[in-house]
């Protein structure tokens, strides 16, 4: 056994390897919480220093993880945030868990990848395990970070260790967290791969081993690429059976009575967050070195594309029969700026289009989130940076020409809409599940 690994290993047994997640966001703050909640030290590093800031301050950046389990991780001395990235040669095991977006063109932008393994080379030493989390193309460990990583000299499976395990984060899904979700665990090299799964298994219940970095990393597409294909379907569905006039939610509720070979899963108004409108693409783009054309995955990821087009056709047609009045000069109430119910993530959400489609077309439009206060800057969106989320009251309601429904959070006052909007376009059949489908709602 190589002695670095038996040392690390060793380490990890005893709790006195000290852990550095490098990305403060959706997948590093459930980490650094199970590896806290295991009795190991993390250093948590990110690049946003009003983030580090709030973190120190023991408040959450994130809704769904209450501000009291961030102060106890930080006034325990478990948890410290930075942004000294000189830090790193302190932690023995360093976690990846950084953005991996698509550029204009929709190719992979390892940017983010690329930095950090840069940042951990100049300050790399012997015996280090590193473990990339974040979701990419398969090879992207072994071809790209690795020889980043030993471009200082130290070399992979004999100096330091390198592995990748995808994350598996579901944000507002309570039933499930970082320590009840099984991990999947590639190395380069057995040593590697015996240490990576020896750290994991003190705060997962349970890993799962695979052959190599690539089939790990290719494990994570395969289950955002089923997810989006399902979800293209279903989509596609929606149009078809709307025509027929059949309702696609009762045809799936109906179907998934079935107990073997069907999956329910639910149109929308298009695909959000950071991982399926996104890993599909990260395939594709693989794919061609092969010279293979992912057509399927391209094609779902068109359908899913298109969604907030038809769902805008779908709101038009409802004013112009319901209202007999057009999108110009129409007042809309947009309920849900993030991109799933219940949590405070806007990534790629469809309510984005929404806005910019619907006040192209000369409408005046207001948002609802209480999950989303106030819109933040984004990179394709600058322009909607500041505005804030309007209260729901009969008055207000009523004033509206239409109500959208772009996001179904539990915490929205549906009995109010149903008694008060003259017309509401709901994409995610949130209407009916209240109980409240009635004369004024158009499914879309």
């Amino acid at each position: 056994m190589n002695k670095l690994r038996r040392e690390i290993v060793d380490k990890i047994a005893d709790r006195t390897c000290r852990i550095g997640v490098i990305g403060l966001g959706y997948v590093g703050i459930p980490l650094m919480l199970a590896a806290v909640g295991r009795s190991f030290n993390v250093i948590g590093f990110d690049i946003d220093e009003n983030r580090v800031a709030q973190l120190n301050a023991g408040k959450s950046c994130i809704r769904h993880i209450p501000d009291d389990l961030i102060d106890h991780c930080v006034r325990s001395g478990q948890f410290t945030p930075t942004t000294h990235f000189e830090r790193l040669s302190e932690c023995d095991a360093i976690l990846i868990a950084v953005p991996t977006p698509l550029t204009k063109n929709r190719d992979p932008d390892l940017t983010f990848v690329i930095n950090t393994a840069e940042t951990i080379c100049a300050n790399l030493r012997p015996g280090q395990l590193i473990i990339l989390e974040s979701t990419t193309w398969p090879g992207t460990t072994d071809e790209v970070v690795k020889p980043i990583l030993e471009s200082g000299g130290l070399r992979s499976g004999q100096d330091f260790f390198l592995a990748f395990s995808p994350e598996r984060e579901d944000p507002g899904n309570a039933l499930f967290e970082t320590s009840t979700i099984p991990k999947v665990v590639g190395g380069d090299g057995e040593d590697a791969m015996a240490a990576a799964q020896a750290l994991y298994d003190c705060f997962v219940e349970r890993t799962v081993p695979v052959s190599s970095t690539s089939t790990a990393e290719a494990v994570k597409l395969t289950e955002n690429i089923f997810r989006a294909v399902n979800i293209a379907l279903v989509n596609e569905l929606k149009i078809v059976y709307g025509r027929m006039g059949i309702d696609v939610w009762e045809v799936i509720n109906a179907a998934k009575t079935k107990p073997f070979g069907f999956m329910p899963f639910y149109p929308g108004p298009g695909l959000g967050g950071h991982c399926i409108p996104i890993d599909p693409f990260y395939l594709t783009w693989k794919a061609r070195e092969f010279d293979i054309t992912t057509r399927f995955i391209e094609l779902a990821g068109q359908i899913n594309s298109s969604m907030p087009k038809y769902v805008v056709s779908r709101l038009s047609e409802a004013l112009d029969q319901r209202a007999a009045k057009g999108v110009n000069g129409a007042r809309v109430l947009l309920i849900g700026m993030a991109y799933k119910k219940n949590v405070d993530d806007m990534r790629e959400s469809p309510s984005l289009r929404f806005i910019e489609m619907l006040e192209d077309r000369g409408a005046a439009v207001d948002y609802h989130d209480p999950y989303i206060p106030v819109v933040p800057m984004t990179r394709e969106h600058s322009q909607l940076a500041g505005r804030k989320s309007v209260d729901l009251t009969d008055a207000s309601v009523a004033g509206y020409d239409v109500v959208l429904i772009s996001t179904d959070h539990d915490g929205v006052d549906w009995e109010l809409l149903a008694r008060n909007a003259s017309l509401i376009v709901d994409s995610r059949n949130a209407m009916e599940t209240a109980g409240l489908a009635g004369a004024n709602v158009v499914k879309a």
